[in-house]
């Protein structure tokens, strides 16, 4: 069965849809891992939810740095398969693999020896959740190698128009997670009560799976991945084109990860649960913001491949359609937090001193979502064009006034909720600059001398 979507001819919404459903529920199914984690370590206690949400930053900050392979993979090998020329894209897919591996053994190892000092920067205030900090942060980053390589192997399918496969391999590693969470935190029969290290344990493992699935899938795919070998030496001009291409990104989703520790650091003032607070908080919120980087993902493949063909008029219309179905869903998910934000917080956190705490997050950031979906979205369209440096220019910059924000806000009776205002403010100015940015120069005007989209488009 062919699982590829030709992005290049035809009716323009089924294929972006059909494209960016499956990818829309992965990036569902990943953040499920992380909320699977929330639910199951919730009822060991809040100590524990702040455990895992401060050596989370840290796998946040390895996803980041894949980003330089996988964003300059994806969007190289997409305009390369859009040109006709696949010999180049399979160069590029090889090198974007060769440099993922090489990444995430660096940091991996990094993380497990300065594992103290690093979780040191949060000035947790219990020594247990220190050390769970410390051993959670060992295992899951110590193993980076799965998440970085899953990211990258899903980026360059979705290149070539195959969202199908990175969504049931992510779907059975969630399933498998979902299984092991349970059983490695609070034990059964011969296996031992793990807490924390048992959630790590369980992420890894599935992440492990996951990899294996893609391994099996993609050995004889025969357009990229059949011709794909590892072991040749790196091309220098094709490393250096990916980091050019890739490194805005990385560096906005690194700096992001970064001012987020700060921020971290900040809200640990207000005591444990407050960091419990923001780190389920921002899990459910992920439910929005996943779901645009997974449509953004449609629209960053859509766009390179027919931006490689040279069809600007099929980008633009692409582009309204993209910005048509997230309005929407943005939407949606402003109203959902605002008016439902007690139900869906009681249910990762039961705790009455918690919930007041994490309702006043939800109805904050809520007013912030339609904003950051139509901010990751157009942020797709300007990366398949090659485009990284706007929307990684306006992101690093508006993301950093958050801390000076913060800090001014929590001075004032807002108290902690200065915090909170500060991440919504900063969210709508990002969502409605980059929108402006790219109707402005980012939008290709014209299509190339001689050029005719074919009737249907």
């Amino acid at each position: 069965m062919n699982r590829t979507v030709n992005l290049l001819d035809g009716k323009i919404f089924p294929a972006l849809a059909s494209l960016a459903l499956p990818i829309m529920l992965t990036s569902l199914v990943q953040m499920a891992y992380n909320l699977t984690d929330m639910i199951w370590i919730g009822r060991l206690s809040a100590g524990a939810v702040a455990a895992v949400g401060a050596s989370g930053m840290f796998s946040w900050l390895s996803l980041g740095l894949g980003l330089v392979a996988s964003t300059g993979g994806q969007i190289l090998v997409a305009q390369k398969l859009g040109a006709g020329d696949r010999e180049e894209a399979v160069s590029y897919a090889r090198v974007s693999l060769q440099m993922g591996v090489s990444l995430s053994v660096l940091f991996g190892l990094l993380c497990v020896l300065l594992s103290g000092p690093l979780i040191g920067f949060f000035r947790l205030n219990s020594g247990s959740v220190v050390a769970d900090a410390r051993l959670y942060l060992v295992i899951t980053c110590g193993l980076v190698i799965f998440p970085i390589l899953n990211q990258i192997l899903t980026r360059l399918l979705t290149a070539m128009g195959n969202s199908r496969t990175p969504f049931l391999a992510n779907a059975a590693g969630m399933v498998l997670n979902i299984l092991l969470d349970p059983l490695l935190i609070f034990g059964l029969g011969p296996v031992p009560a793990m807490g924390v290290a048992g959630a790590a344990a369980a992420t890894v493992g599935s992440q492990a799976f996951v990899f294996l699935l893609f391994f099996l899938c993609v050995r004889r795919e025969p357009v990229i991945f059949s011709h794909v070998r590892l072991r040749t030496k790196p091309d220098r001009r094709r490393v250096r084109t990916i980091v050019r291409i890739g490194l805005p990104s990385s560096l906005q989703n690194m700096a992001f990860s970064a001012i987020s520790m700060c921020i971290a650091r900040m809200i640990a003032g207000w005591g444990d649960a407050a960091v419990a607070v923001q780190k389920v908080g921002s899990q459910i919120e992920s439910i929005s913001w996943m779901t645009a980087e997974g449509f953004s993902a449609a629209v960053n493949a859509f766009t390179a491949q027919n931006f490689g063909a040279g069809d600007r008029a099929r980008i633009r219309k692409g582009y309204r359609i993209s910005m048509t179905v997230i309005v929407l869903w943005g939407s949606f998910c402003n109203l959902v937090l605002f008016t439902l934000p007690g139900p869906i917080f009681r249910f990762f956190i039961p705790d009455a001193e918690v919930l007041p705490l994490g309702i006043q997050y939800l109805k904050i950031l809520s007013l912030s979502q339609l904003f950051m979906c139509v901010e990751i979205t157009t942020a797709g369209a300007f990366s398949g064009l090659g485009k990284t440096l706007p929307p990684s220019l306006v992101g690093i910059v508006f993301t950093s006034l958050r801390i000076p924000a913060a800090m001014v806000l929590t001075k004032t009776s807002l108290g902690l909720d200065g915090i909170w205002w500060s991440i919504t403010v900063s969210s709508i100015f990002k969502g409605s600059i980059l929108f402006a940015w790219f109707l402005l120069s980012g939008l290709p005007r014209k299509d190339p001398p001689g050029k005719t989209p074919p009737s249907g488009r």
